[in-house]
């Protein structure tokens, strides 16, 4: 008998990330194949500073914005060093001041690597920190950090669900986020009706939105029961509310939606609404290095 279809299939060759450590998981769930807790050392809450840095670099990994928006800003004059006007390509260390349009910035020295953890976002919560009315956001279900702050890897609206991923490091969300990385993100979605073969066609080829064409790397039908379908669909970009308006580009409406991929991170089916999972550090030196040689092959291509 065949398997039925569902939309949380993990997509074919994708990691799931089974040896991530879930930090909000009960006991029983992070128990190894012997029954034992695995222990999960903490990392160090004072790491040794390095000597210096360079000032755009720094303001990245402070999640400002990318290394070469840091320098466009400093070449504009909008960051100060120890109350002087900052030049490009300088190095500054921990004990100096920065500011950035008058306003001080926490900046953090460290030759830790950068912490990642995956995140399933229910609907309902915004990725904002500020919001005047004052609805639940995802930061809050995440990690306390000392020193530092999560930053959001892309955004999800407010009635979307499933997968996102959050970093100390503003460079490396900057970094995931590019449109250059290659970085599939796959949804499922629950639309009224079947879609013809022309309109999936369609899909795929291309759509006129508002913002530029916009089309899907991949479709697939994943069934459904009634009135509503489910798809399996993929993009390499991330543009607000895209898929929605890909869909509804073409006479169909999408009552759900759940990302279930980023890159090579799937939705763990273990891990629950409103939980985390964060990654050891041996899978964020692998994700720095896949990212770094995709860099370096495009560079050379």
């Amino acid at each position: 008998m065949r398997p039925k279809k569902t939309p949380f299939r993990s997509p074919s060759g994708a990691p799931a990330n089974a040896s991530a450590v879930s930090r909000n998981a009960p006991p029983d769930e992070r128990r190894g194949r012997r029954g034992a807790a695995r222990h999960v050392p903490a990392p160090p809450r004072h790491p040794e500073p390095v000597a210096s840095e360079r000032l755009h670099k720094v303001l990245a990994q402070a999640g400002l914005g990318s290394r070469r928006k840091m320098e466009e800003w400093i070449a504009a004059g909008r960051v100060q060093v120890n109350n002087r006007q900052a030049e490009t390509g300088m190095s500054i260390g921990p004990k100096d001041r920065v500011k950035v349009d008058g306003k001080l910035v926490t900046l953090h020295f460290s030759t830790r690597l950068p912490r990642v953890v995956l995140y399933h976002k229910p609907e309902g919560e915004i990725v904002s920190r500020d919001d005047p009315e004052g609805r639940p956001n995802v930061f809050s279900a995440l990690p306390r950090l000392r020193g530092s702050r999560w930053v959001a890897v892309g955004r999800l609206d407010l009635n979307t669900s499933g997968l996102i991923l959050f970093t100390t490091s503003g460079e490396l969300a900057n970094r995931l986020m590019h449109p250059g990385a290659g970085l599939l993100r796959g949804y499922a979605a629950r639309v009224l009706g079947e879609l013809t073969e022309e309109i999936q066609a369609q899909l795929l080829a291309g759509v006129a939105l508002e913002d530029g064409p916009a089309s899907f790397a991949s479709l697939e039908d994943a069934g459904g029961q009634g009135v509503n379908h489910w798809y399996r669909v993929s993009l390499l970009e991330g543009r607000n509310r895209e898929v929605r308006r890909m869909f509804e580009a073409v006479g169909s409406k999408v009552s759900r939606l759940i990302r279930v991929r980023y890159g090579p991170f799937v939705l763990p089916p273990r891990l629950k609404r409103g939980r985390t999972l964060e990654l050891e550090e041996a899978e964020v030196e692998r994700l720095i290095a896949g990212l770094k040689e995709h860099a370096d092959k495009a560079s050379d291509a």
